[in-house]
Formats: C-alpha cells, structure tokens, sequence
C-alpha cells in the first residue's frame, strides 16, 4: 500500500548526488508561470548554471543578484511528482537551503478574494509523492507558516491562513470531497504544496511558501474567475514580486 512506501532502512538506487562547485545562493525562487519565468530573465541579469532534464524538456536553471544577495530562480513543473523531481534536480547544481515556492490554488471559501493571498499551515496529502518521503498521515505540517505569514503582515499584504489540499487529480475534485476538506479547514486546492514539504524535510531544506487565490470550488459550479476579472492569479507578477521581497528578509 501506499501507506508504506517510507523506506529509510534501505538505500534508493538513484540519488540527486550534488555536483562539485555548486552555485551558492541564499534563497531560491520558484515559480510555476512561464509567463512570470520569461518576465525574470529579461528584466534581470540571470545566469544560467546548470538544467534540470528530462525526456518531456529540459529547463533552465538561473541565479541573479539583488541586493546584495545571491537569489537562485527557475520554472517547475505542475504536479506533485513532477515539481519534487526538478527540485531534487536543481540540488545538484544549487547550493540552498532556503526555497520561497509562489503560485495560484483554486478557492474553497467563496470569502477569500480573487488573488488574495493564501498561507498554508497544513497540507492534506492527496498526493503519492510525499509518502515516499515522509512517514504516512493525512496532514503534513507547513512548517514556515508563522514565518510567511509574519511577512505578509509586516509588509501590508492582505492575506489568510489555512490548510490546504493537494491533489494528484483536478477533475476528481469532486463535491463530496470538496466538502470533506472545507470540514476540516482547508481553505484552498492545488497540486504540489504536501509533496514539496516533505521532500524539504526529507533533505534538510527550508520551504516557504504562499498561494494566491484564483479560480473558486465553493460555489454551486466552477467559477472560473480569471475570465470574470480579466486577471489570471497563474501569471501576476505580484507574486513574483512579493517573493522577491521575502527573498530579501530570509
């Protein structure tokens, strides 16, 4: 079963082994957006240090300065395997412990405004990544929360804490479960947050990490905001922007 794939008694045959004369860096930025990834390295002087390949693409990895700070960027990949497998990637090129992870989830309270942002405290592992590196529970801690959300506070950033649900299948986002989560306190939906936090864990790694609202689940159909507003939470620079500025307290 799947509830028993944490294997720390024996060794994987593969490892991300980390390559001599990595890049060191404070924090990294990580974005889901092609749009906000093309934005960064034309606006900035990134520096291409190394890949993260696969058969389905390869994807750069960059690192730039600002303020003094070494900031490490790159674009993963939607889902919880896909985006846990360029990271373990871009460890073995980037030396950092620190990961501010930025994108859009789907809302479950209608409250919650379009492009608000969302801190998760909690995420629920409907996913199968994260059981290969953390023991099995339904919930897996955000262990940064306080951390982020302090910043949106200090800062002036309207924001709401909650849990979230992390799922493998966005067309299974069925009523049923939908009302299961919102019971238990979940305030948002996407697809990589409990997988993230547990490969961190796993390897020693700081995860911070923020949502903006986009699209809502809690309403009697899907609405699709980004078309009634014009402004689609995936690509808003704000996010981009309120990274970069985390980046810079971490």
């Amino acid at each position: 079963m799947i509830t028993d794939s944490f294997d720390v008694k024996t060794q994987s045959k593969t490892n991300p082994t980390p390559e001599k004369n990595r890049t060191k860096c404070d924090v990294c930025l990580v974005t889901f957006s092609y749009v906000i990834k093309e934005y960064v390295i034309s606006e900035y002087k990134c520096k291409q240090i190394g890949v993260s390949s696969n058969c389905s693409g390869v994807e750069p990895i960059y690192v730039f300065k600002h303020k003094g700070k070494n900031i490490g960027f790159y674009m993963t990949w939607l889902g919880a395997s896909a985006s846990v497998g360029v990271f373990e990637d871009v460890t073995r090129v980037l030396d950092c412990d620190k990961f501010i992870f930025f994108g859009s989830a789907a809302s479950l309270k209608k409250e919650i405004d379009h492009g608000k942002v969302m801190v998760p405290t909690y995420a629920y592992r409907d996913e199968g990544t994260s059981y290969h590196y953390a023991k099995a529970k339904d919930y897996i801690k955000m262990k940064n929360a306080d951390v982020v959300a302090d910043f949106m506070e200090t800062n002036d950033i309207p924001f709401v804490k909650g849990r979230t649900w992390t799922t493998d299948a966005y067309f299974r986002e069925t009523e049923g479960n939908i009302e299961k989560r919102k019971k238990e306190g979940c305030i948002s939906v996407e697809m990589e947050c409990s997988a993230m936090q547990a490969v961190c864990d796993f390897r020693g790694k700081q995860l911070y990490y923020f949502l903006v609202g986009g699209d809502l689940l809690d309403a009697p159909k899907w609405v699709d905001r980004s078309k009634e507003l014009g402004v689609s939470s995936n690509h808003s620079l704000d996010k981009f922007y309120i990274a970069l500025k985390m980046a810079e307290t971490l």
